[in-house]
């Protein structure tokens, strides 16, 4: 697989964008949802990135699944399931990202087994 093509890392760093986006553009004072937001977003771009770059790293698809359910428990973990919009705004990218990671399971599994010499599909 070519680098920079899978679109499941490019939506998980989407989700990851909106994340930290919307953590910085909340009211100051905000606290722990705000910082919550920022650093899984800027995580959930980072692996997102990296994932692009070498898209054989299997592990880097279960970072993101991991990283994106954590955004999705963060609103329980960080006392702000009652503020609708950061709350929603975690449930929503976290699954997201959860999701894609998931879902890129498989295409990266493919991936590496063609850059390590072991079967693909062509050969199964």
């Amino acid at each position: 697989m070519k680098k920079w093509t899978r679109w499941q890392d490019w939506v998980a760093v989407a989700a990851g964008l909106v994340a930290a986006v919307a953590g910085i553009m909340m009211t100051p004072g905000m606290g722990m949802s705000m910082m919550m937001m920022i650093v899984l977003g800027v995580l959930m771009i980072a692996a997102g990135a990296w994932s692009l770059a070498a898209p054989g790293l299997v592990s880097m698809e279960w970072i993101l699944a991991a990283i994106g359910a954590l955004l999705f428990i963060s609103p329980w973990i960080g006392s702000y399931a009652g503020d609708a919009g950061p709350a929603w705004t975690s449930w929503i990218c976290g699954a997201v990202c959860a999701v894609a990671g998931l879902w890129a399971l498989a295409p990266a599994e493919k991936a590496h087994r063609a850059s390590h010499g072991g079967p693909t599909a062509a050969h199964a």
